[in-house]
């Protein structure tokens, strides 16, 4: 398979020829107050920066995880965390770590990273497939690392029993038996934390394993690198393919449209499985303390278009990994045909670890797993719109603003280069998803504090409408489209 190269379309530029700018000490609060915080925990509770111990992670004003802690700690300028946090200009980037943790990966992708193999299916066994969003691999790999004694405790996102009490709906935990395991399958779009499994992997002894998004995953390799008690104990790092980070406002959105109070809803489920539809049919299922449901189809939500940008955390717009790169093993849906019309869910899966690949070929040869091999370019057709937003529009974003934008002076130090030779079609596409994710953080919060949803509802329908129509319109209309905003 062909390496990585420099294109004007946003690819990502050769290892060699990138920036090597090194920034030796910075603060939280310089990532915090550039808007690049993605609120993951790591430098509160991994113990790394020094005084972590007095400090926490909140929600704010607009539903997004940002640390809490004096201002002499949030001012604090160390290398350790210049070196750990994932959005810091002076850490690896993700070509660096896998490079060091999967020396036998020989295969490469652009949109995937190093890899030693990838597959597309589910599970056959147990009702993993049943129970889970999509194919139910993530549920079983989490099993399988249990149940051989790999891992003693897996750190990964669970419900918690009673969000009036907890202020959140989701939280981590660390789960150590099959029953727990499996009581956090199912997508959660809702910002959580790594802080408390950190602290808890510290102070408990045993082996770990850690589940989370791309940007979570490379937080948890980049502490192993500087912390040897961390590498010791946390031994395997799964990643779940991601789109963008939600603010906890997309759950108070649905609810606002379902017409009940957030405060009565007691579970959220964003993928309710229905083999009978398409998988990319997503439903959503609000359950009530009293014992009542409220479901609609998320195309029946103003902000149900996932690529609009609704609530998307500030800092998803400098990341450019989808996949999980630094992951031992990563997992997401396959969202070409025929498995994206197969409502039982199917999952595109690629490992990197030798442990973790020995384990999944046991599994295909004992019949367990229902897995056929496919190569990169098929893993990147399955996530063509996430990889498109992420590479060229963050080439594209990076040459819009970064010369005159603060935060975008401090961005993360990225593996795309800038470059605004895109149709300008595409460039009106990633504007108005940019002012979509800003702006409704700001709409919903006036509506919130008005106590008018239907100011925010209504905002919603009218920029989703316009999107729609230079996102997806084809015909006559997307023909005027065309020769209002024709290729440079």
């Amino acid at each position: 398979m062909s390496a990585a190269v420099d294109a004007p379309s946003g690819g990502l530029a050769p290892a060699r020829s990138r920036e090597r700018r090194t920034i030796p000490v910075l603060s939280p609060q310089d990532v915090v107050g550039s808007g690049w915080c993605i609120g993951c925990g790591s430098c509160v509770g991994s113990g790394v920066v020094p005084g972590a111990a007095s400090t926490a992670i909140e929600m704010d004003g607009a539903g997004l995880l940002r640390p809490d802690a004096p201002r002499s700690w949030m001012r604090q300028r160390t290398a350790a965390f210049a070196t750990t946090c994932p959005f810091s200009r002076a850490a690896a980037d993700e070509d660096e770590i896998a490079a060091d943790l999967y020396p036998t990966a020989v295969h490469h992708h652009p949109a995937t990273g190093r890899f030693s193999a990838s597959y597309v299916g589910h599970v056959d066994a147990d009702g993993f497939r049943a129970n889970g969003s999509s194919g139910g691999m993530v549920s079983w790999v989490l099993d399988e690392l249990l149940r051989t004694g790999a891992v003693d405790g897996v750190a990964h996102v669970v419900p918690v029993a009673d969000p009036r009490s907890d202020g959140r709906f989701f939280r981590y935990r660390i789960s150590r038996s099959v029953e727990q395991v499996r009581e956090g399958a199912k997508s959660r779009y809702y910002p959580v934390d790594l802080a408390d499994v950190l602290r808890e992997v510290r102070e408990v002894p045993g082996r770990y394993a850690v589940v989370g998004v791309p940007c979570f995953a490379k937080a948890v390799q980049l502490l192993r690198r500087e912390d040897p008690l961390l590498r010791e104990r946390i031994v395997h790092v799964l990643a779940l393919f991601c789109g963008h980070m939600k603010s906890a406002r997309f759950v108070e959105s649905f609810a606002w449209q379902l017409e009940v109070p957030v405060e009565d809803v007691q579970a959220v489920e964003f993928r309710r499985k229905d083999p009978s539809r398409p998988a990319s049919t997503y439903t959503a299922e609000l359950r009530m303390y009293d014992g009542t449901a409220r479901v609609r189809d998320w195309w029946n939500l103003v902000d149900g278009d996932w690529g609009a940008g609704f609530f998307q955390s500030p800092a998803c717009d400098g990341c450019d990994d989808v996949v999980g790169e630094t992951a031992d093993i990563s997992f997401g849906d396959a969202w070409v045909e025929p498995y994206s019309s197969d409502g039982n869910g199917t999952n595109v899966v690629v490992v990197r670890s030798p442990e973790i690949a020995a384990m999944v070929e046991r599994g295909i040869s004992d019949g367990r797993l229902h897995l056929s091999p496919v190569d990169g370019e098929f893993v990147r057709e399955t996530q063509a719109a996430g990889l498109r937003h992420r590479r060229e529009g963050l080439a594209y974003r990076l040459a819009w603003h970064g010369r005159t934008w603060h935060r975008w002076r401090r961005t993360p130090r990225k593996r795309v280069r800038a470059t605004a030779h895109l149709p300008l079609r595409r460039k009106a596409i990633y504007r108005m998803r940019y002012g979509i994710s800003r702006w409704s953080h700001r709409v919903f919060s006036v509506a919130r504090r008005t106590r008018r949803p239907e100011l925010y509802v209504r905002w919603a329908a009218a920029v989703a409408a316009t999107y729609h129509g230079f996102a997806y319109s084809r015909g006559r209309f997307g023909a005027l489209v065309d020769r209002v905003l024709p290729k440079p």
